[in-house]
């Protein structure tokens, strides 16, 4: 048995465009039941009618709180019940340590906040309802290693791992509970997000079908961090970066080392004497 079986009911935030969309053309053609949500009413509509199955389309913003519950409302009042909530909504780009304060807000808003939202509104409901089921919240490379570049982004994405941590002990903790949380990190995927003034997917970035494919490979076997390579960064690779990152601390190295003058080197030869 699997949350993804024919019949069982998926939610999917930021449903209209990139992983999300992505999430909703597979879900409908291994038959579950969906229930879409983007603040980007004709495109989300417009998408829904084009699916096969029974899909309910829902415009608002996961920003706010109120717009969610609408959303988890719905979605109970039409199907009973909800075996996936996927917390993907996301925006990025346009933040710096200090000057872009709104852009700060709105990023949070929704990267973060969107994620709490979610889990709020819809996690006791979920375990209410005695059937097995998954929160899978996306999180992204950025909140892990920290690249410099997009701050707000970085933050919230880090914001999400640490609350998609606690939730997975919290409902691995609940007398009898059948929800598991999963903290899906793609690598490089061409999306709307991503792609900037690109109309061609490079052939270093995955497509967003293929992060869902690995996200429901990683969902069904159990794992808590569904962490995605590309075709650029190898899983070997990626787990280097993230001893490395970790090392900064232990080590007492300058932050963010791995782009550091100072350092740049040495990480480089640290990858090259275990990747040769």
């Amino acid at each position: 048995m699997s949350v993804f079986d024919r019949g069982n009911v998926a939610v999917i935030t930021g449903a209209a465009s990139g992983i999300g969309r992505a999430a909703a053309k597979m879900f409908a053609a291994r038959g579950m039941k969906l229930c879409l949500f983007d603040r980007e009413e004709k495109l989300l509509a417009e998408f829904a009618a084009s699916l096969p199955g029974q899909v309910r389309a829902i415009a608002g913003d996961v920003s706010r709180y109120e717009d969610v519950e609408k959303l988890r409302d719905s979605a109970y009042e039409t199907f009973g019940a909800v075996h996936v909530l996927m917390n993907n909504a996301a925006i990025g780009h346009g933040s710096k340590s200090w000057g872009t304060l709104p852009r700060w807000r709105a990023i949070l808003d929704i990267n973060l906040f969107g994620v709490i939202h979610g889990v709020d509104a819809f996690a006791s409901r979920m375990l209410a309802q005695g059937t097995a089921a998954a929160i899978v919240n996306t999180g992204s490379k950025q909140g892990i290693t920290n690249p410099p570049g997009d701050p707000a982004y970085a933050t919230a994405k880090a914001g999400v791992r640490a609350l998609t941590e606690q939730l997975a002990y919290s409902l691995r903790n609940e007398p009898g509970g059948q929800v598991s949380a999963h903290l899906l990190v793609p690598g490089w995927t061409f999306t709307g997000l991503t792609a900037g003034d690109q109309t061609e997917k490079p052939a270093g970035a995955w497509t967003p079908e293929q992060v869902v494919e690995r996200m429901i490979a990683g969902v069904e076997a159990g794992e808590f961090y569904v962490y995605c390579p590309d075709n650029v960064v190898s899983e070997p690779l990626d787990a280097l970066r993230l001893q490395w990152s970790v090392g900064d601390i232990i080590e007492k190295r300058p932050a963010l080392s791995r782009w550091h003058p100072d350092w740049k080197d040495k990480f480089d030869a640290y990858v090259a004497a275990r990747l040769s």
